[in-house]
């Protein structure tokens, strides 16, 4: 893509967003009145006034149609960037499956509204400011910040979203644990101990309702915390291998290799 790029500005048509903006781009999008609806990873959403919406660059997101009264401020941080300076702390990993699942956040609160813009404007004007003796240390810092600043201000609708979902269906409390326990734990079993059913029928509920088995989604939700961990390039493969609890590093390269197609080392080495 050439030079970093973040770029901060206000929209009312789609047609104002950059060409081929989602490909390279991570999109952060505060809407203050209208909406705007679009397919994010075949899914149908609508986002409307006094809500934020969060669009990982590469996603499957088409279809986007706005109101004739939708304004939105919108910023957008390239995404090769942003990854590099995500804060290494466990929530991160949450938090960006998270997103990737309800990318659509509601600010009812003002002072939310006002930090997220605020949020915006320190990141893009540090961004700017290049005659600053430090200016990439200082880049990489507020982008560390403006991540945690985030991370705080969508805490409790997560918080919230994760109590509903213990309290739903069968279905739903199972996807909630898988999001919460596949770095360490891979076998059906233990989900259908978890939920006091049989993992017979606990198959037959995801099939019921969403097509697939209990043990792909267990994989699709592993697979990703994967890939997290290997982009991260302060942990070695021994560390990510203990860290979900394998007995080897021989068995996690197996397991690598059958979710993803290739070893971890040959992974991190199309990284660079």
């Amino acid at each position: 893509m050439g030079e970093l790029q973040i770029r901060l500005f206000e929209i009312s048509r789609i047609n104002q967003l950059p060409e081929g903006f989602n490909e390279y781009y991570h999109t952060h999008l505060l809407c203050h009145q209208g909406t705007i609806s679009f397919s994010f990873n075949d899914k149908k959403m609508n986002c409307k006034g006094r809500e934020f919406v969060f669009w990982f660059a590469e996603s499957r997101l088409k279809d986007l149609i706005c109101s004739n009264n939708f304004r939105a401020t919108v910023l957008l941080v390239d995404s090769n960037f942003l990854n590099e300076n995500i804060p290494n702390q466990s929530w991160s990993i949450d938090a960006i499956l998270h997103s990737r699942r309800y990318p659509i956040k509601r600010l009812n609160d003002k002072d939310d509204r006002q930090r997220v813009l605020s949020n915006f404007r320190l990141l893009y004007d540090k961004f700017r400011d290049k005659e600053h003796r430090f200016y990439e240390e200082a880049l990489k810092l507020q982008t560390r910040l403006f991540v945690l600043e985030m991370w705080h201000t969508f805490a409790n609708e997560y918080e919230r979203r994760k109590r509903s979902l213990q309290s739903g269906t069968l279905y739903e409390r199972f996807t909630q644990l898988v999001h919460e326990h596949c770095l360490k734990k891979r076998e059906v079993q233990y989900y259908a101990n978890r939920l006091n059913i049989t993992a017979k029928h606990l198959c037959y509920i995801c099939k019921q309702n969403s097509g697939v088995t209990a043990s792909v989604w267990i994989q699709r939700y592993t697979r990703e915390r994967i890939i997290l961990l290997l982009e991260n390039s302060d942990l070695n493969i021994a560390e990510i291998a203990d860290e979900m609890e394998f007995s080897s590093r021989s068995f996690f390269t197996r397991y690598v290799k059958k979710v993803l197609g290739v070893a971890p080392s040959e992974y991190r080495n199309r990284l660079r």
